[in-house]
């Protein structure tokens, strides 16, 4: 996983879970790698993969059971969901608006390329 330098890292590893879990890598239920498995994959310290466990685990994203390891929590799906469009509607969007009305982009053209057949 390559980081970048705004953002705290921990911050980076919990994007990356949640946008694993809407991926369906870790459906709502099921057990998360420990730890160490995911420092290991993400090539961090065990540490900050607990910073971002535990930052999961405060929004009722991952949940631990004792001795078990952690799970994916019932809604997580749809609250992660949730959080990414607040997001989208309360920061991305806006900020493409402003964008579109210095380049004289209008509504209509940003509508057919959604339309058009090779739209991501």
């Amino acid at each position: 996983m390559e980081f970048k330098n705004n953002k705290p890292i921990f911050l980076q590893i919990a994007e990356q879970v949640c946008n694993e879990i809407l991926e369906g890598r870790y459906p709502e239920g099921e057990r998360m790698p420990s730890v160490r498995e995911y420092a290991a994959e993400v090539e961090v310290n065990a540490n900050t993969v607990v910073r971002s466990y535990d930052w999961l685990g405060q929004r009722d994203i991952i949940a631990s059971r004792r001795g078990m390891g952690y799970y994916v929590c019932t809604g997580a799906t749809e609250r992660i969901r949730q959080s990414l469009r607040e997001a989208f509607f309360g920061e991305t969007l806006p900020e493409l608006v402003a964008q579109m009305r210095k380049l004289g982009i209008r509504p209509e053209e940003v509508t057919a390329a959604l339309q058009a057949p090779d739209a991501p």
